[in-house]
């Protein structure tokens, strides 16, 4: 949601004058580094500033509840939402944030219509495009309960935490990927250090970093781009090094320690990775990020502990991130015990936004194929019993149920009935739901 705002009466040089006190004074920009000035920004906004309402206030409740927790050794945890549908019942049954993976939307909820794996193969606004619909979805629950007198849950509009990828090109592509982002409600994005035309999955093999240098870059790109919109909006770095085996460039010196001098068929170099490059990086990126993530390929809570140990030896008060992927075969690494503390324990060593990414993927795939195959065996049998579970579950909270109600018929027969009072043709009245359900 935007607002425009009349031009302001300050100079520029007033302006930047302003932006620099509130980068000073404010403890939210407490230890970030901008790579440009003030005047930079107030020059790049223009004389009508939008009021990115959604992005401003996700942000504000994101960055407020991470560092509460962070100082009492607690997280946020999330799941990777893949439809409007499924955030409104991820928030309904308790969440307090939404995570929003390329990887689900390259699967199934990109712009091109297409399936793809994830390899920034989809068009670069499909993630915006899914924030933005998460949002509607959030804020149709939200009406749709004000109008009935209601209230469920405490703020429907939970912070959405979205997937950047590498960014799709360089920093200035970075720029304009950051702000569709803001424009569509996102609160937190998150940019990964590989190279945005070979990128992977970060459980897939193949995957070449770009030089740290140049994602501190796309970093800095990000950071200008919210600070243009005016958004405290919390920005993620990714560091795919545990597992990269290839580099562009030996440029950074930082790199160098663990580039072997091999070069492959493409010109690319070959790198030692493994935890070491990753800590230096997450040192590098420190300054410009809000949160750190190191992407692995195991649920290995020494190596957490070695990561953040380390981080947080020179970044004391720095926040960390953590992927619980579902790529990981859980109970064959982890005995049951250390399954259920897993985030517990990682939330003690300060990662203090934890997600699993792929949540709604497997999630809709698993309960629509045990539905359909009991529904080709059995017949309605099967689908009766999935409502019996619905009807089961009404006393945890759950109301999709009355599906006519959940998705806002009511709401409308309200909007009806303001523009006229005698309306005879509302949709909920007579209804087989209001004569079945109620």
């Amino acid at each position: 949601m935007t607002a425009a705002f009349e031009p302001t009466s300050q100079t520029p040089d007033q302006q930047a004058a302003a932006l620099e006190l509130e980068w000073s004074a404010n403890p939210r920009w407490e230890g970030v580094t901008r790579d440009y000035s003030a005047s930079d920004v107030v020059r790049l906004r223009g004389r009508v500033t939008e009021e990115q309402t959604l992005a401003r206030r996700g942000a504000e409740k994101l960055w407020k509840q991470l560092t509460e927790e962070h100082k009492e050794g607690k997280y946020t945890n999330a799941l990777g939402a893949l439809t409007g549908n499924q955030a409104v019942q991820q928030v309904k049954a308790g969440l307090r944030a939404i995570y929003l993976s390329g990887w689900q939307v390259a699967a199934d909820a990109n712009n091109s219509g297409h399936t793809y794996p994830d390899q920034s193969l989809y068009p670069a606004n499909s993630v915006p495009t899914v924030v933005r619909r998460i949002n509607n979805a959030l804020l149709r629950a939200d009406q749709i309960e004000f109008s009935e007198g209601i209230q469920t849950v405490e703020d429907w509009l939970v912070p959405i935490v979205a997937d950047a990828e590498a960014g799709f090109g360089g920093p200035l592509n970075a720029y304009e990927l950051m702000k569709s982002m803001i424009q569509a409600g996102a609160s937190g994005v998150h940019w990964e250090d590989q190279l945005a035309s070979e990128k992977k999955c970060g459980h897939l093999g193949g995957k070449v970093l770009i030089p740290t240098q140049q994602h501190v870059r796309t970093l800095n790109a990000a950071r200008l781009a919210a600070d243009v919109a005016g958004t405290p909006t919390v920005v993620i770095a990714r560091t795919d090094a545990e597992a990269a085996t290839l580099i562009t460039s030996d440029v950074d010196e930082r790199d160098q320690e663990f580039i072997t001098g091999e070069r492959t068929a493409e010109g690319f170099y070959k790198v030692r990775n493994g935890i070491e490059p990753c800590i230096a990086r997450a040192k590098a990126y420190a300054p410009y990020s809000d949160l750190i993530w190191m992407e692995t390929g195991t649920p290995d809570l020494e190596l957490a502990r070695k990561f953040a140990e380390s981080v947080k030896a020179e970044f004391p008060d720095q926040m960390l991130s953590y992927n619980c992927s579902p790529s990981f075969n859980w109970r064959k690494h982890l005995d049951d015990a250390t399954i259920a503390k897993f985030q517990r324990e990682l939330g003690a060593m300060g990662f203090t936004f934890q997600f699993i990414t792929l949540a709604g993927f497997h999630a809709l795939n698993y309960s629509m194929f045990d539905l359909a195959h009991g529904y080709a065996r059995e017949g309605m049998s099967a689908y009766v019993e999935l409502q019996e579970k619905e009807f089961a579950s009404e006393s945890r909270g759950y109301t999709a149920t009355k599906h006519q109600r959940e998705v806002g018929t009511g709401y409308f027969d309200t909007l009806s009935t303001a523009l006229n009072p005698n309306a005879s043709t509302l949709a909920l009245v007579g209804s087989t739901e209001e004569g079945q359900f109620h």
